[in-house]
């Protein structure tokens, strides 16, 4: 198996495909403690659906780029979402309830009017719940994550001190001169980001596992807001290793397999939980 592994290791579309996970994993777990604690977890499966919504467009016009539209959208979406969730007459849940599913049938309707080649079902299938795009990446592919990754790593270390503030108490942080709001949507900002570079990797469907599964693992067994993420991103990159590595041994799907592991991490995770007390 081992000799199998390093024969893999040494083409470059499997390296290609460890960096990206690894770096995606690593930027959903940052911000995934955030939205477990504020109770923002299903923003992340409202938002995938809205990215799958975009792709379906981006994939009808014939777009080479297909994140010069999802991107955009996906991060509009969000910042609306954020914006009149809390003012709006239809509150925050049922909003992203309402976008989740139209999103859903608005792209699948689209791709089933406006076919892009034969196979629809398989299409959307990929798309939804991952495909072997994820070992077909280009160098071009793995900067543009690479660069969208530490953009996302850079945001979460500068304004540490305000999201844990804007986390835990956004009274006490209006009140002390932060501006809450601007921060929810920086954190809206960037969870869309994520979303979009992880739909390669587990599909639109199996995103908000990649982002609540390491935080409830971490939350599980820890403490503290800073224990919990560092343990939170340990895990996840671990997991999108084992996952990917277990994915081309085995031949099963990327994405099920990586989110089949951290089910099982947080498995063992709680069990610890409550053996402690």
């Amino acid at each position: 198996m081992l000799d199998q592994l390093f024969m893999y290791l040494s083409f470059p579309f499997v390296r290609y495909a460890l960096i990206v996970g690894v770096l995606i994993a690593l930027c959903s777990s940052l911000l995934g403690v955030t939205l477990v604690l504020k109770r923002y977890s299903f923003i992340g499966d409202g938002l995938s659906h809205v990215a799958f919504g975009s792709l379906a467009i981006a994939t009808v016009l014939n777009v080479t780029n297909k994140m010069l539209i999802v991107l955009p959208l996906t991060i509009a979406f969000a910042i609306l979402i954020l914006r009149k969730g809390k003012n709006a007459k239809i509150k925050g849940d049922a909003a992203i309830a309402m976008l989740s599913v139209g999103a859903l049938a608005f792209g699948y309707m689209i791709m089933n009017l406006f076919p892009s080649s034969s196979n629809v079902a398989g299409d959307v299938c990929s798309t939804l719940f991952g495909s072997t795009s994820i070992l077909t990446l280009t160098q071009e592919d793995v900067w543009i994550s690479g660069i969208l990754s530490i953009i996302v790593i850079g945001i979460f270390i500068l304004f540490y001190n305000r999201i844990f503030a804007v986390t835990f108490d956004e009274d006490f942080a209006n009140a002390v001169g932060t501006k809450a709001n601007a921060y929810n949507l920086l954190i809206a900002t960037v969870i869309a980001v994520i979303i979009v570079l992880a739909m390669n990797l587990v599909g639109s469907l199996l995103i908000s596992a990649l982002v609540i599964f390491p935080a409830l693992s971490a939350m599980s067994i820890l403490k503290s807001f800073r224990s919990v993420t560092i343990f939170s991103a340990i895990s996840s990159t671990i997991c999108a290793l084992l996952g990917i590595l277990i994915s081309i041994l085995a031949g099963t799907p990327v994405g099920s397999t990586i989110v089949t592991v951290d089910v099982i991490l947080f498995g063992i995770c709680y069990l610890i939980g409550k053996i402690r007390g």
